[in-house]
């Protein structure tokens, strides 16, 4: 995939998040907008994987973890989802971090305890997708 790609991607799944939002608001548990976001991406042609299982290396051992990414959209950006007062740099972290475990260019930090996502909402890019064509 290109950078372009990559973004237009990301702004088609915040457009599916934001039909979620508009329609359900604001105060339910994460795991229910998941599992209308997951279906509003599927029903738009998406690949999507739901509660993925992650396994990390570490000392050249590779371990089964009990780490879950909520939504891998097209094999390539990674869907976090909150329902918090407050995006913490502890949420961005995680993202970053299963980001770099399962080497994909992009993350979503998504929040549905809002008025707005797409203020709420934080994109974030690593060393993956700074290699990707432009």
């Amino acid at each position: 995939m290109t950078k372009a790609e990559v973004t237009q991607l990301s702004y088609d799944i915040v457009g599916c998040a934001i039909k979620v939002h508009k329609e359900l608001g604001p105060g339910l548990l994460e795991s229910v907008y998941e599992i209308c976001l997951a279906y509003e991406l599927k029903k738009n042609g998406f690949i999507v994987r739901q509660q993925m299982t992650t396994k990390i290396h570490y000392d050249k051992i590779e371990f089964e973890t009990p780490l879950k990414v909520d939504l891998l959209v097209n094999d390539t950006i990674i869907i976090e989802i909150k329902t918090v007062e407050k995006l913490l740099p502890v949420h961005q972290a995680q993202l970053m971090t299963y980001m770099k475990i399962l080497k994909k260019p992009q993350g979503l930090l998504i929040n549905f305890y809002t008025d707005n996502i797409t203020k709420s909402m934080i994109p974030l890019v690593n060393e993956y997708f700074s290699k990707l064509s432009e």
